[in-house]
């Protein structure tokens, strides 16, 4: 069903009805809907439309305000009429301006000028008049254009790369279903409400169901839409992305070809749910991908990768474990390490009644008792990138570092609280023990490692944790009114976690007790980054065994004067200075020159840092003028060595505090 031949359906008025009703009666916060409600919504639908405001004017947004106090009784009394009569505007202004830039095609543009060009315009104020959208326009064909001359295209075909990207705007926007818009428009209600509650339309849910009986498979990488572009928010332990070294968080994505020699599409402006569509794909084949590098700046050119799909299967994501000794900073101690990617449980396994079924916690068993074979004196857990998983999982690998007791507190949208016990009073590893995290490790992780700090059974260190401490239940609505038809579903926010010390892990997520310096550099990572996301909160503690607290202060200074000397360290926080110039970055230039000079300075700095860190492992240097196939090498070096910086730092942290207990108790034999 096509936008342009409809309006809302008789499905959609009783979806709008039911979802407001679910939302006040089950989701988490029960929030009412009201005109502030409203108001924020008819923001965020415009923003869903046209987030790089080029499209809508300063009078088209004025018109939609009379809805600005009108779309929650709408909704309430499934009236989403608005919805469609503000998208038909928008897909008006989609074909003119779409027509407008391919005519500019035609002329020459001049590189010479002291022109610049404003990509980001998520603030900026609206186009006053049409002569205003006009030069914007202009100003983003020129941007567009001289980004692929720089990446070394011919004229021919930069202007059939861009008015096939032009064309391509105006065709899917022509093309969306009734259900889309619906979609979107639902979905400005959920999000001002809380971010990860979502609508999934009719045609949404078949499209789903289809393609999980079709089992078609990915990359392994979570996905998220930054203005018109494909972002990688993070790659999946185990998944393609991760095993080829070539995708990062934040990377961008700029293209999508299938197989080996299909063409390249050119994804800049579709919607995020199309570029998925166009990453699955049956296990084996093959898929290239256009990447614009995090560290590379918005005005670079893409490299090309290529990725088999594939299922990420269980032993992918396996823990693993390894000693660490014989470096500086440990003496004649030896630390054991076990690396958690993800809170894994074979629940078909456990359903056929296979005694031997994979789990986080029977592997990390396995390897408890084999590194207690290795006679280890500390073993440091690590959940660096671990975005979660089982729950049971969490609170059953916490039970085989303390005795019997609570780990974790969940309360339900109701006020009711249950608590996650280990009632199992064994206990497979007794000795020192420090937990790693960073900026990615969430939900599952954040209660392990929230619980093992709130216990102080071990030292947490790193940077503060994702801060996702919220629950979420998928919804059929027809379900909700007996009726057959299809009306969606809605993913829905209904409980929160809260630790055992009674505070929440929402938000604020796991302060380490030795936080990296590279932590300075978080605040818009996480839930701290997503608009209306739920506060940190707190509830009443429940009782739990303490160990004796041992103070970190002295742990604090001795790690800061390592990392003050160590260049693994100054690299990472050299590397975060620059990746924050280019997240401040909203204007670049429209001059040739100095687009280069200002990519050349900023290849030179990057390559200037790697180096001195190269140096100090002895590593061969990097030379400019790499091909894209060397600096993947460098790359993948380099990665693998400073995921060993932190975690070697943590074992020194460790043996530090083993050793501080040694002294202690010697001092205490003394006295005795």
């Amino acid at each position: 069903m096509c936008i342009r031949d409809s309006n809302a359906t008789d499905q959609h008025r009783s979806a709008s009805i039911i979802v407001t009703q679910v939302m006040k009666r089950y989701h988490y916060l029960h929030k009412e809907m009201d005109d502030d409600t409203s108001a924020l919504m008819l923001d965020r639908y415009i923003e869903t439309l046209d987030p790089n405001r080029h499209f809508f004017t300063l009078d088209d947004v004025a018109g939609f305000d009379h809805f600005r106090y009108k779309l929650d009784e709408a909704l309430k009394e499934g009236k989403p009429d608005a919805a469609f009569y503000i998208f038909r505007i928008f897909r008006d202004r989609v074909e003119n301006r779409v027509a407008y830039a391919i005519g500019l095609l035609d002329r020459p543009f001049d590189f010479t000028l002291r022109e610049t060009y404003l990509f980001d315009r998520e603030k900026a104020a609206w186009a006053e008049s049409m002569d205003e959208m006009d030069e914007i326009w202009r100003k983003r064909v020129k941007n567009d254009f001289l980004t692929l001359k720089l990446s070394k295209k011919e004229n021919k075909e930069i202007i059939s790369t861009l008015t096939k990207r032009y064309e391509g705007i105006a065709r899917r926007t022509k093309q969306l279903h009734a259900d889309d818009v619906f979609q979107m428009f639902l979905n400005a209600y959920t999000l001002v409400v809380e971010p990860h509650t979502g609508y999934m339309s009719a045609r949404a849910s078949e499209n789903f169901d289809i393609n999980m009986r079709l089992s078609l498979e990915g990359i392994g990488a979570v996905l998220t839409s930054e203005n018109e572009f494909t972002q990688v928010q993070s790659v999946i332990a185990g998944g393609p992305a991760e095993k080829s070294g070539q995708i990062k968080s934040g990377d961008k994505i700029v293209g999508v070809g299938q197989g080996i020699d299909g063409e390249m599409q050119d994804v800049i402006g579709w919607s995020l749910q199309d570029v998925v569509q166009q990453i699955r794909g049956a296990k084996g084949s093959i898929v290239r991908l256009d990447i614009v590098g995090k560290n590379s700046g918005n005005d670079a050119p893409a490299k090309e990768i290529v990725i088999i799909r594939d299922e990420i299967k269980l032993e992918d994501q396996a823990a693993q474990s390894r000693i660490i000794e014989n470096i500086d900073g440990l003496g004649s101690l030896r630390i054991g390490v076990i690396e958690i990617p993800a809170f894994y449980r074979d629940f078909d396994g456990q359903v056929r009644g296979d005694e031997d079924f994979r789990s986080t916690t029977r592997d990390v068993k396995k390897l408890l008792t084999s590194l207690n074979n290795e006679n280890v004196d500390g073993i440091v857990i690590d959940l660096r990138n671990n975005g979660g998983g089982s729950l049971t999982e969490a609170t059953e690998l916490t039970g085989l570092f303390i005795e019997q007791g609570p780990v974790v507190q969940v309360r339900e949208s109701d006020g009711e609280v249950k608590v996650e016990t280990d009632d199992d009073p064994s206990v497979y590893y007794n000795g020192p023990m420090a937990v790693l995290v960073n900026r990615n490790s969430a939900s599952a992780s954040e209660i392990f490692a929230g619980a093992i700090k709130d216990y102080h059974r071990g030292i947490v260190i790193g940077e503060p944790t994702f801060g996702k401490g919220t629950v979420q239940t998928l919804i059929d609505l027809a379900k909700m009114i007996r009726s057959e038809e299809n009306l969606g579903r809605l993913r829905l926010t209904m409980a929160q976690f809260f630790r055992v010390n009674g505070g929440s892990t929402q938000h604020k997520g796991v302060i380490p007790d030795i936080v990296f310096p590279t932590s300075k550099w978080i605040s818009d990572h996480g839930e701290r980054s997503l608009d209306h996301a739920l506060p940190w909160a707190s509830i009443k503690p429940v009782s739990h065994e303490l160990r004796d607290f041992v103070t970190v202060d002295h742990l604090v200074e001795d790690h800061q004067r390592r990392i003050a000397q160590d260049p693994g360290f100054q690299f990472l926080e050299e590397q975060e200075k620059l990746l924050e110039l280019i997240r401040e970055e909203k204007i670049v230039s429209l001059n040739e020159e100095e687009r280069k000079l200002s990519w050349d300075r900023r290849e030179n700095k990057r390559i200037e840092n790697r180096n001195r860190f190269r140096e100090s492992r002895g590593s061969e240097l990097m030379k400019k003028d790499l091909s894209d196939d060397e600096k993947d090498k460098f790359d993948e070096e380099d990665d693998e060595a400073l995921k060993s910086v932190m975690l070697n730092e943590s074992a020194k942290i460790l043996a530090d505090f083993i050793q501080h207990q040694k002294m202690q108790l010697t001092r205490s034999a003394v006295l005795n």
